[in-house]
């Protein structure tokens, strides 16, 4: 009886952990280096934030931003279903509070109604990239193309038809849900760095194993693809050895 009563209580222990890592407010602060980072312009700082799912951006949450934000990036899954749109707006309406808001399509924000959710990013003013580009220009004049595709399982991915145009010496960030989008660039896509999520850096690790890596900065087939934790959780409100958090990288030119 005893030792069923301690095995209880490790047990009920480690779910009040998993539940409170699940639920962290963490930004963390990145710098990368790009050499195709456009010379004699400033810095860019992005905040960058992806798989919100049910959970709510807090004021908490803004107020660890160490720096000014030149632009905030939604890496898909906004919601899903079963979160009220309302609190996806009452989000998007914090995250607006920092700059200009980007955002692409995750697998789950087809779970609900498309037109409701499309009528609300233009209503408040996002961003919304499908299978696009568009030139962004931060306060300080830096240039920078933001490029977006559509989900790879739900949606209908067009990566040729998300750079067209773009100029090869234009700095091209690509941001795509899925981080498996890295299987489909090629030196015609003229990408100098890919920002995804959808992983949740596999939520729940066992002795550092999970279905899926760990988010971070990461090279494949030469090109820097940051892949995040997410900021919330999916199925299972619990996290171990993979905890939520949101990003503030700044983007600097590699010497």
């Amino acid at each position: 009886m005893v030792i069923f009563l301690i095995i209880l209580a490790l047990g009920i222990g480690l779910l009040i952990f998993m539940f409170s890592e699940a639920h962290r407010t963490y930004v963390e602060e990145r710098t990368i280096h790009l050499s195709t980072f456009p010379e004699n312009q400033q810095s860019l700082h992005l905040f960058f934030i992806s798989d919100i799912h049910k959970r709510t951006v807090s004021s908490k949450l803004l107020g660890k931003i160490p720096g000014e934000v030149d632009f905030v990036i939604i890496g898909g899954d906004l919601l899903e279903e079963g979160v009220p749109l309302l609190r996806a707006r009452q989000n998007i309406q914090k995250l607006k509070t920092l700059g200009p808001v980007y955002f692409v399509w995750g697998n789950n924000d087809y779970e609900v109604s498309q037109m409701q959710l499309k009528q609300m990013l233009k209503d408040e003013g996002v961003i919304a990239l499908k299978n696009e580009h568009v030139i962004a220009v931060s306060k300080h004049g830096t240039t920078c193309n933001f490029a977006g595709v559509d989900d790879l399982s739900e949606g209908e991915m067009n990566l040729k038809r998300a750079v067209s145009s773009i100029e090869p010496e234009q700095l091209t960030i690509l941001l795509s849900h899925n981080p498996d989008v890295i299987y489909y660039v090629d030196e015609e896509s003229k990408v100098d760095l890919i920002l995804s999520g959808h992983t949740h850096g596999g939520q729940i690790r066992l002795f550092n194993f999970g279905m899926y890596e760990l988010g971070g900065l990461k090279e494949k087939r030469q090109i820097p693809l940051f892949v995040s934790n997410g900021y919330g959780t999916t199925s299972l409100p619990l996290r171990l050895q993979a905890r939520a958090q949101t990003h503030y990288i700044t983007l600097k030119r590699k010497e």
